[in-house]
């Protein structure tokens, strides 16, 4: 194996890798790594490093037919006011896949990106400092 790098990677695959772009950087605080139009391009936000693989790159191209819908499992970003997120993401006319649910660790709300990939936005409960 080889050593660790600073960024956590994760690869969605996408219809559309402009579309994926100007989605996370638009609407998420991504920042653009490297651009590879319409193939590939890579997104970076804190210690993630999201992978956005379109049709021509060899990323989508190993992905086995049974596997090619967007599934369960999303990337998780954490928010300090998940109710300031909500506002600002409806109000640039971004919909939503669930209601806010809540739970004894948080707050959360699944949104899609342009090829149906969920992230999470997560607002951790306030848990009281120790002392």
């Amino acid at each position: 194996m080889t050593a660790t790098e600073q960024h956590a990677s994760v690869r969605y695959i996408v219809d559309d890798v402009q579309a994926a772009i100007d989605f996370y950087t638009t609407h998420l605080g991504f920042t653009v790594h490297t651009s590879a139009v319409p193939a590939f391009a890579d997104v970076v936000r804190g210690p993630l490093r999201l992978l956005l693989s379109g049709p021509a790159s060899s990323g989508a191209r190993a992905t086995p037919d049974d596997a090619a819908d967007a599934g369960r499992n999303r990337i998780h970003l954490i928010v300090d006011d998940l109710d300031a997120e909500i506002d600002r993401l409806r109000g640039d006319g971004v919909s939503f896949r669930s209601d806010v649910i809540a739970g004894p660790g948080g707050r959360q709300i699944l949104l899609a990106d342009p090829a149906a990939n969920l992230i999470e936005l997560f607002q951790p409960a306030h848990r009281p400092t120790a002392q």
